[in-house]
């Protein structure tokens, strides 16, 4: 049992123990799980904003985002009051018998990021799909606001 020794600011000595003489159920199952290997009580929670890559050209805006190991099936893209919102969600679970430990371990990785559209894109045009741990997305802009070449006036 360690003990610190504390002098508070009016010079009285005080000594704590690090833990209490009466059982808790924190103590409890920490000596519980005192013998269970290293890695048995993994669980593993990860939110990140993956990096992003906006283009814009004449025609279009190009949305690529850099985001491995998932599937297609994982994205959730909404577009709700010229807000467009990427998403995901995904969980793991894994199950191992090694010797006497019969064990899970779960993993849980999301994130969400959000863009305002400017008011040159048409929404009804954009199209998005995910090859080789990349999700693209081309938000085509509308007629009117696309740029259009210059032209010469003739003069009359």
């Amino acid at each position: 049992m360690n003990t610190l020794v504390n002098v508070p600011k009016n010079g009285n000595l005080a000594q704590r123990t690090s833990r209490p003489t009466y059982l808790t159920w924190s103590h409890l199952l920490d000596d519980f799980f005192k013998d269970v290997p290293t890695g048995l009580m993994n669980v593993e929670t990860q939110s990140f904003a993956p990096k992003v890559n906006i283009k814009e050209n004449p025609e279009e805006f190009l949305v690529e985002m850099a985001v491995p190991g998932f599937k297609k099936s994982d994205f959730q893209i909404e577009l709700h009051q010229n807000k467009l919102t990427i998403s995901t969600e995904q969980q793991e679970q894994k199950e191992f018998e090694e010797d006497k430990y019969n064990h899970r371990e779960f993993g849980y990785v999301s994130f969400k990021r959000s863009f305002t559209l400017p008011d040159s894109v048409d929404d009804e045009k954009i199209h998005a799909n995910y090859e080789d741990g990349i999700l693209r997305l081309r938000l085509t802009k509308r007629e009117e606001a696309k740029e259009k070449p210059p032209r010469n006036i003739e003069i009359s």
